[in-house]
């Protein structure tokens, strides 16, 4: 059983989770075209290493943020959206390893 840690409820097996996709920037609605919000969408980067992806904890409804690592699919770290990014909003010294 693979066991993952939500930062809400703790540890609790992976069947609870929902994937959401990786964590990317979002263009500007008003200005970007219909080509770019649809690859915004729908296409994922599909990076082979060390990705932030959204999680759900399904029975809580509770949104977070996963460290993986794709090529082992070792969960590295789980935290919290707000920690997310508060992290990255300090800069590349300040970006979660």
């Amino acid at each position: 059983m693979k066991i993952m840690n939500c930062p809400l409820n703790g540890p609790r097996n992976i069947s609870e989770f929902v994937w959401g996709g990786d964590i990317k920037p979002m263009p500007d609605p008003a200005t970007c075209s219909d080509r770019q919000w649809t690859d915004h969408l729908f296409i994922e980067d599909n990076i082979a290493g060390i990705v932030h992806e959204w999680w759900l904890h399904a029975p809580t409804n509770f949104w977070f943020v996963a460290r993986r690592n794709t090529i082992t699919d070792e969960i590295l770290e789980t935290m919290t959206v707000d920690r997310f990014f508060q992290q990255t909003a300090a800069g590349p010294a300040g970006e979660p390893a």
